[in-house]
């Protein structure tokens, strides 16, 4: 059987902590940024966690 292969879109967009849950960016913060407030760009800049609903299939795509 051949190896499974990781999303490689995926790889680079989440990362895994030590205790396990999916750390993502936030989206919403490349391009357009002039009428939005400084207090919501600076929100943007967060990482924030993949939801718990969503953690089985980014978990299955980036699996190495």
């Amino acid at each position: 059987m051949p190896k499974m292969k990781s999303n490689r879109g995926a790889s680079k967009r989440f990362r895994v902590t030590a205790s396990g849950k999916i750390k993502r960016h936030s989206a919403y913060h490349s391009h357009i940024l002039t009428k939005k407030s400084t207090k919501r760009k600076r929100n943007l800049r967060q990482e924030s966690k993949v939801s718990e609903a969503d953690a089985p299939r980014v978990h299955k795509m980036i699996l190495k």
